[in-house]
């Protein structure tokens, strides 16, 4: 009998030939035939581990928005290690949800593809309003934190800042997707530099570290 190791493993196996397709041909071009041949394996074994086309497309969104946060996680943990500026961390957690590179860049074609679906599949919204829902929180707690070192002014309303900061490295990321040459990714993180440090304008009292440091 396969181990689960190994089914969950044929699932990600699947869902990155998806993805490649979706992210270079759009989301006809991943059908059940060539999504197989782009896997190096045979329908019947794709059929298997996914019963319909639906189900393999939702597992893929589902797999690259976790791929997503799997990074910004370990990205966290790495800079609490540290000892960065919270601001910091932030501009570089947002960053990798940004098509800054080609594996950014081909999850936000696959993100934008389904963009579009999710408007008549119920299960596809429900997975993409709880992506945002999970950023928003954990921006919100970043500005939370920050309030309590000072990088953050007291007042500051986290849920309010961390819409605002969500929507502008959301509409940063739709530029860099809609205008590839027009904008480019240096520019794109140097704005969202700039926006970030309108919030975080005080000294972390715990790091001794200044905006900006």
């Amino acid at each position: 009998m396969p181990r689960v190791a190994d089914h969950e493993e044929r699932r990600q196996q699947v869902a990155a030939a998806a993805g490649k397709l979706i992210a270079t041909e759009g989301l006809k071009a991943a059908t059940v035939a060539r999504t197989a041949a782009e896997a190096g394996i045979s329908v019947g074994l794709v059929q298997h581990y996914f019963r319909t086309k639906d189900e393999m497309l939702l597992f893929t969104y589902r797999h690259v928005l976790e791929s997503v946060e799997h990074r910004l996680a370990e990205l966290v943990v790495r800079s609490e290690k540290a000892g960065a500026r919270i601001e910091h961390t932030l501009l570089h957690g947002l960053a990798e949800t940004m098509p800054l590179d080609a594996q950014r860049r081909q999850e936000c074609r696959i993100g934008l593809a389904f963009t579009g679906r999710a408007v008549d599949e119920p299960a596809l919204a429900e997975a993409k309003a709880g992506a945002l829902r999970r950023l928003r929180s954990l921006i919100a707690t970043a500005v939370t934190n920050a309030k309590e070192c000072g990088e953050v002014p007291a007042a500051t309303d986290a849920t309010i800042a961390a819409a605002r900061i969500a929507a502008y490295a959301d509409g940063l990321t739709a530029h860099l997707c809609a205008d590839p040459d027009g904008l480019h990714p240096d520019d794109a993180r140097a704005a969202l530099r700039d926006h970030l440090a309108g919030v975080f304008t005080g000294m972390c009292r715990l790091r001794e570290t200044a905006p900006g440091d």
